[in-house]
């Protein structure tokens, strides 16, 4: 079977992009079982709910829900279990102090699969308050209608 080469979404977690400001970003692998692997490559996950966090030098994936694997037996893994994140140790040091002294959250952002290994993309964020949620809607909604003018000027409408 030939390698797999690129870059395959399974999840998004759009929900994040909202709540916080979104900061320095990084790739970080993902400790699995079989099951996992085969329920992610069937593109069923969600990260609706999850977070990560710095626990004695380690980054570890808390609340992300990848279901059981529907042709697993007994050895199939709990959908809500802790996975570990694997980052070089330098990026662990700089997220372990950013978290302790901004107040940031590590946030994730998406599940991936990148020749052929699962990944997960992990996000130093802010959170926004309500009024701050408006203002970006707003905003982007400016933009969107700015574009579209844009457009129609372009196309002599």
């Amino acid at each position: 079977m030939a390698k797999e080469r690129g870059r395959k979404a399974v999840a998004q977690n759009r929900r994040a992009r909202h709540d916080y400001d979104i900061g320095d970003t990084f790739e970080a692998g993902l400790v699995l079982t079989g099951t996992e692997v085969k329920s992610l490559r069937a593109g069923r996950a969600s990260l609706g709910e999850s977070y990560a966090e710095v626990t004695d030098g380690e980054v570890w994936l808390l609340n992300a829900h990848i279901p059981e694997y529907l042709q697993g037996t007994w050895n199939n893994h709990a959908p809500r279990r802790k996975r570990k994140l694997l980052l070089h140790r330098a990026e662990i040091e700089k997220i372990a102090q950013r978290v302790n002294e901004r107040g940031l959250t590590l946030v994730p952002l998406a599940i991936y699969f990148k020749d052929g290994r699962a990944k997960v993309e992990v996000a130093l964020a802010k959170g926004r308050k309500t009024y701050d949620k408006r203002q970006a809607i707003a905003k982007r909604d400016t933009e969107r209608e700015a574009q579209r003018e844009l457009g129609r000027r372009f196309k002599g409408l």
